[in-house]
Order: structure tokens, then sequence, then C-alpha cells
């Protein structure tokens, strides 16, 4: 049986990541937490991934890109180089949540596992999934919401919960565990592991899921 062969980009957050992976291994990965837009950083860093896993570009049959929530720009950076990628070579893609991608980075948890991350003022982008050890259940859509109204439907729950995500020390309490710094952002390996479960489909379809209306849009309704 030939493995199936993704390259994962995530540009959604603060840290830049690639990975090449199969079904059951991580060939090779790299993630940068770094202040150069993703712009500069995302290509070079496939190029290496590839470069590590002993691959060429032609040879991924699937390319999997993190489509929200997170940064309007970097989105529209990783989300771009995708579908440039998958249309020139002529390959599927799959798009991502970054909550659950996030969220895979902790799967060996048994038990509750909520991704966060900051949005603005007091407001996370939020999901909330349940893993046996290996394997990542959704219980809630991706959500826009105040941290206060998080922590009080996680408390509700009467479980400990591992959070994962830049925002993950925001919710504090004897029964939020919070991920390990390594385990805590963006890795474009988690995103290929979620991917692993989602069918590929065609480069014009993938969208990004920003959540909220972008600053350009805000200004044109004032």
């Amino acid at each position: 049986m030939i493995a199936l062969v993704l390259l994962g980009i995530d540009t959604s957050g603060k840290t830049a990541s690639a990975a090449v992976c199969t079904e059951n291994a991580v060939l090779a990965q790299t993630a940068v937490y770094t202040k150069l837009t993703h712009s500069q950083v995302i290509l070079p860093i496939c190029k290496d991934v590839l470069k590590s896993a002993g691959l060429e570009l032609s040879d991924v049959d699937v390319i999997a890109a993190a489509a929200g929530p997170g940064s309007y720009t970097g989105l529209r950076i990783g989300i771009a180089a995708v579908k440039a990628m998958c249309f020139a070579l002529e390959k599927p893609c799959i798009g991502v949540s970054t909550l659950e991608a996030l969220a895979y980075n902790v799967s060996l948890h048994r038990g509750l596992i909520c991704a966060v991350m900051a949005a603005r003022l007091n407001l996370v982008y939020c999901a909330v999934f349940r893993s046996d050890g290996k394997n990542i259940a959704r219980l809630s859509e991706d959500r826009l919401l105040p941290i206060e109204e998080l922590r009080a439907g996680l408390e509700a729950a009467g479980e400990y919960v591992v959070t994962v995500g830049d925002a993950a020390e925001r919710l504090d309490g004897e029964r939020f565990l919070i991920a390990p710094p390594h385990l805590k952002l963006q890795l474009a390996s988690s995103l290929c592991a979620a991917g692993l479960t989602k069918e590929p489909y065609s480069p014009d379809k993938l969208e990004a899921a920003y959540m909220e209306i972008t600053k350009a849009e805000k200004d044109l309704k004032k």
C-alpha cells in the first residue's frame, strides 16, 4: 500500500509551521516563532521540510492549510500559497480548522480539550473536543466568545480540561491544565493529523474562516 503524503502549512498564528507527513509518520517538520511576515518565511520552510524528507513537491499527494480562525493576514498568506501550489501541480487540498489542529497537539490526553486563541479585548476563538487518547471528537463548533463565558461553561462540565493555544493561560483554575510550551502553539504535523480525517477537494473551494469581519470591511461600514 502506497502511503499518502501530506504537506501541511499553518500560518494562522505567531508561528509559521510546515510539515511533511504520512498517516503513520512525521517525515519532517519546522515551526518558527518569528517577527518576520509569514510571506517571507513559509515557502523557504516548505522547501526545507521537503528536502529534509527527501521529497520533491511533486511527490506530495495533498496539501493541507490552516483555514482559520486566526490572523487575517497570516491566513491569506497560507491559503494563497496552498492554492498556488495545488493549481500548479493539479493536486487536491484540505482546509483544517486552526482550533481542531491545535487539539491534535494534545490528543494523547484522554478527556476534554479546549483550543483557545486570542481574538480582541476579552474575546477568544475557541472550540471544545474530546479525545480517547488517539481520536479527536468535536463537541462544539468554532466560536467567538468572551473568555468568562467560555470559562464558566467548561467549569460547569466538572472535568479536567487541557487547554491549548496562545490564550491557554487565560483559562485559569484548578480544573484547567495548560499544554506545555512545545505543544501549545500551532504545529503543521497536527494540522496534517486532522487533515487525514477529511476528504480532499479542489483548491478553488479552499476559503478562510475568519469568524470576524476584516478591518477593511469594518471601515466600509463606517
